[in-house]
């Protein structure tokens, strides 16, 4: 019974090493975005990268402005989940890096509160792998926001 319980422990280890750091507090700077990109320049085995930037829209839903969006998670379930998005793809794809950042908290309009960064040696990869990643999240991840509209009034935002 005890191998058993080491084994459990042992494999808990390996996940919580796997699992990335993805939320972010705050919007996601453009900085943080060029810095991103800037550090995968030394790797010569990469040909494409593809990236997605999922930024603030001032949407009018009834005659009222959308000035922000406030995120929230279930902060332990989501980073289950975008591991599972992120070990999916690099079983599917031929990717050399993979990227995930979410913003919690307040995003103002047109602020960054998605990044997705994907790279590998040839473009069809990258950018396929992207796609997919963002379909997912967008479906699959328990991150809620809720669209602060210009009169302190509130919707909760649905995942199109």
């Amino acid at each position: 019974m005890d191998g058993k319980i080491i084994t459990i422990k042992l494999l808990l280890k390996m996940i919580e090493k796997k699992i990335k750091k993805v939320f972010i507090e705050g919007a996601i700077s453009p900085a943080f975005v060029g810095d991103s990109i800037a550090k995968h320049s030394t790797k010569s085995n990469i040909g494409a990268h593809s990236i997605f930037l999922g930024q603030i829209r001032n949407d009018i839903i009834d005659d009222k402005e959308i000035m922000a969006i406030e995120y929230t998670a279930y902060t332990k379930m989501a980073e289950t989940k975008f591991l599972e998005i992120r070990e999916a793809a690099f079983n599917k794809f031929e990717l050399t890096c993979l990227h995930i950042y979410h913003s919690l908290g307040n995003i103002k309009v047109g602020e960054i509160s998605l990044f997705v960064f994907t790279s590998s040696a040839h473009r069809m990869d990258a950018i396929k792998a992207c796609e997919e990643i963002v379909e997912r999240i967008k479906k699959e991840v328990p991150v809620w926001g809720k669209e602060i509209f210009e009169d302190d009034s509130f919707q909760w935002k649905k995942n199109i």
